[in-house]
């Protein structure tokens, strides 16, 4: 399957947007850098890279691996996933303690309350001298129901936890005038989905 490799910005203000030239103190965010692609179960891969000064970053301690709410209060990394066409939309939330959510929406921020996660997804996270790495597969059941071979719109996002306390919003694109990553305007790329193989 095609690989994608995209890098994420930081909203406009932020410490990380608004650095200066002459201010020769490192960023505690350099980059931020996301690998996607369908897998052959039908399911999808991401793989988010932080390149970051670790001392500078709060990171969730380690955690059973389960569903939880409001993980975007601290370090947390997230995909929105859209079947073209269709105001409906799903939301993960993985965060590097392991927790996570999903979330599905019928429209822009209506949430299904009735939605429960057929799957969890499966994270793996490993702490790196200049930063972390963050990986995470979607199974296909947790995914919109989608024809084989349908391109699935997506919009990929992190909330980074500054050691001050402060929080950075970092997206594809910021598209409203205060970060928001629900906006479809932020749903900038697509996945080709891959008929699962035969057993």
């Amino acid at each position: 399957m095609p690989t994608i490799t995209v890098g994420l910005r930081p909203f406009p203000g932020t410490p990380a947007a608004s650095s200066n030239a002459d201010d020769d103190t490192p960023l505690p965010v350099r980059a931020l850098l996301c690998t996607m692609h369908a897998t052959s179960d039908g399911g999808a891969r991401f793989v988010f890279e932080l390149d970051a000064d670790p001392a500078r970053v709060r990171i969730p301690a380690p955690a059973e691996s389960a569903p939880a709410d409001e993980l975007w209060q601290h370090t947390c990394f997230e995909v929105f996933v859209a079947s073209p066409g269709e105001e409906a939309y799903r939301e993960f939330n993985l965060s590097p303690s392991r927790q996570w959510a999903n979330y599905a929406f019928t429209a822009y921020r209506e949430r299904d309350n009735a939605f429960s996660a057929p799957a969890a997804p499966r994270i793996q996270y490993t702490a790196r001298a200049d930063g972390l790495t963050l990986e995470a597969e979607l199974p296909a059941s947790s995914l919109p129901g989608i024809t084989t071979g349908t391109d699935l719109q997506i919009g990929l996002a992190a909330v980074i936890e500054l050691d001050t306390g402060e929080l950075e919003y970092w997206a594809l694109k910021h598209p409203a005038p205060a970060p928001d990553f629900h906006d479809r305007g932020g749903f900038v790329l697509t996945l080709n989905m891959a008929a699962p193989e035969a057993a």
